[in-house]
Order: C-alpha cells, then structure tokens, then sequence
C-alpha cells in the first residue's frame, strides 16, 4: 500500500471516527484508536498520541465558540484542570511503562463504562447560588449561564473536593489510554458538584483539549506521535466532528446514539478480546 492510498483510508477512517465521536457525545478518540489498533495494526502507543493530538484539535474548535456563547464556567475549569492536568501527566508516564494487552483490556473496559454513563439520566435541577458550599463560595466557583431566550440563569456549586478529586481521576484515564474522558468530566461536575447540565459538558470540552496537551507531552518525548498520522487523522476528525454537529442539530439524535453507541460497545469487546489474546 502506497503513502498516499494509506493517508486517503486513515483521512476517511477518522472522518468516521469524528463523526461517529460527535454523535455519541464520546469523542473521537474512542474510535480513532481502535480503528488504527484493530485495522491498521498500528503500535497502540503511537494510536494513543494521534489521538491525543486530535483530542486537542476537536476540542479547540468546540471550547472556542462554547466560551463565546458565556455557557463555559472558565473559574471551574482552570480550577479543575490542576486535578485533571496531574491526573494526566502521571496517566501518561504509566502507560509508558505499562504492557500495551493491559492497556488495552483497560480502554475496552473505560469505553463500556463511557458508553452507559452517556445514556445516564440527567439530573436537570439547578442548585441555586444560596446552596453552595463555601469553598465554592471562596474560589468564586458559582456562575450562570444564558438559557434558549437568553435570561440569565444562576447556579451554585457544592462538593468542590469530591468533583477535583473525581478530575484527577478523569486526567489519569486521559493521560494512560489518550481519550478524553469527557464522560468522566461530565459526571464529576453533575453529580458531585451539581452543575446544570448544558454547563458541565461545555466546561468539560474545554477542559479535555488542556488535559490532552498536559499527557501529549510525554509521548512526544518518547517519539509516539507520528506527523504523518496525526495530519489525516486531525483533518478527518475535525471534518467529522463538524458534520455531525449538523446532523444533531437537524434530526432525532435517541436512534443515532443507540445505533453508534452500539458500535462502540462492539469496540470495546474486540479491545479486551485482543488485549488477552495479546494481539494488541
């Protein structure tokens, strides 16, 4: 297979995977990794710093026009990311020394955990800005956001400790298995800390690319990121990613999400069968 057909197939393969990311909520790097694993039979560790890179591209995009819009709590997520950002950095000195069947079985096992917290019932109540804790009170934590006709909606933050705690764990998962763990982020700040949904997911978007960037790091230093995959898999992810931002917003999105879903969980499976076979 020549450079060029092999960069055209990953080119198309990550458009998938962006799109496929997009839908679910999941992000690409769910599938990017085990479509370069799987199919191209590409290092798992070289797999995990492309997509770590596109991780930071995807999420550059999105965070940008999220903060614009004033839905981003900026405070809690620079707060957050001392958590998620240590959390990452030892996540990808780990997975350095770690046996690449062991970190596959892991992501498979992560990627069935992402799959069912996306489906998880949201809790829409808002906590108000009397309810929350001092220490959120004391780092100014509380915010609002604009709802669909444009009022101001204020909320208030509790559990500071349990949700920076929860980060760290989040930045670790990022960091060893290079995905977002943008399900993790989400369900740090909804349930321990009680932000309102649309809030928490914005935030956690623009967290994952910080996160990202903290472990990329470590695998450039140790020479798994490779120029010539991560270009056609950022420019493949990006492209999907924005497609499917269109679909969401043009049609039902419960069918989609059980139907991708689904595909992920069969992912999932075939990284732990490998994983123990030891063909990862």
């Amino acid at each position: 297979m020549s450079i060029i057909t092999f960069t055209l197939i990953v080119l198309f393969g990550a458009f998938i995977a962006g799109l496929l990311g997009s839908l679910t909520g999941l992000g690409g790097g769910v599938i990017i990794i085990p479509m370069l694993t799987l199919i191209f039979h590409i290092d798992l560790r070289y797999a995990i710093g492309t997509s770590l890179i596109s991780v930071i591209a995807t999420s550059s995009g999105a965070a940008a026009a999220y903060v614009k819009e004033g839905i981003s709590n900026i405070r809690i997520g620079m707060f957050l990311e001392i958590a998620t950002t240590i959390g990452a950095v030892l996540g990808a000195i780990v997975a350095v020394y770690t046996s690449s069947h062991l970190i596959a079985v892991i992501f498979g096992l992560v990627l069935l955990l992402s799959a069912a917290l996306s489906f998880k019932k949201k809790d829409q109540m808002i906590l108000t800005p009397a309810g929350a804790s001092k220490m959120a009170n004391f780092f100014k934590l509380n915010g609002s956001y604009p709802n669909e006709k444009g009022k101001k909606i204020l909320y208030g933050v509790t559990k500071v400790i349990g949700g920076f705690s929860m980060m760290m764990v989040a930045g670790l998962v990022s960091g060893l298995l290079g995905i977002g763990s943008g399900a993790l982020k989400v369900v740090a700040m909804d349930n321990f800390m009680k932000l309102p949904f649309k809030v928490s997911t914005t935030t956690s978007n623009f967290m994952i690319g910080v996160t990202a960037a903290a472990s990329a790091g470590i695998y450039l230093e140790r020479g798994y990121i490779d120029p010539g995959l991560t270009m056609p898999v950022v420019l493949g992810v990006l492209a999907g990613a924005f497609v499917g931002s269109k679909i969401l917003v043009n049609s039902g999105t419960k069918v989609l999400r059980i139907i991708f879903t689904s595909v992920i969980i069969f992912l999932a499976f075939q990284m732990i069968y490998n994983g123990l076979t030891g063909n990862i």
